[in-house]
């Protein structure tokens, strides 16, 4: 059985993947970033037994967030918590979030959003290859990134 790993542990196995062949985060391209969160989103952790567990986003727009526009591919790994009684109490959201700038042929792209669920009974490769298959995945794995950015949230 494979091992399952701890919640705690999601960011710095995610920094790991996106650093595997010791490249900085600042020479990554689009396809080495998305390779990495695939590989981050294959590993299983301990997580709660409700359904929607454990979730993987792929999403992307153009955003006003820190100030300009600015086009981000936000690939996030959602764990849920439940309180002693089984209920829902929180979700941890783990973020790689890659910006690129703006311009008029990124904001046509328009905003897209993805989710993938361990429990549902879908395939994780197949998930992947419909998301690659995209017209706009064209234009975005040739983009290269002005900032990677890795963080947790709860919410």
């Amino acid at each position: 059985m494979t091992p399952r790993r701890s919640v705690d542990e999601a960011v710095a196995l995610l920094e790991g993947e996106l650093r595997a062949g010791h490249r900085a985060l600042a020479d990554l391209g689009t396809e080495d970033v998305w390779q990495s969160f695939l590989r981050f989103g294959r590993l299983l952790f301990d997580v709660s037994e409700a359904p929607d567990g454990d979730g993987l986003l792929f999403q992307y727009g153009t955003h006003s967030f820190d100030g300009s526009p600015t086009f981000t591919v936000d690939l996030t790994r959602q764990f849920e918590f439940s309180d002693a009684d089984g209920d829902h109490d929180h979700y941890l959201q783990v973020h790689c979030e890659v910006r690129y700038g703006s311009g008029p042929s990124l904001e046509a792209l328009g905003s897209f959003d993805s989710w993938f669920f361990h429990d549902s009974g879908d395939n994780l490769e197949e998930w992947a290859r419909a998301l690659t298959e995209l017209s706009a995945w064209t234009a975005i794995k040739m983009l290269t990134p002005t900032e990677i950015r890795v963080f947790q949230e709860r919410v």
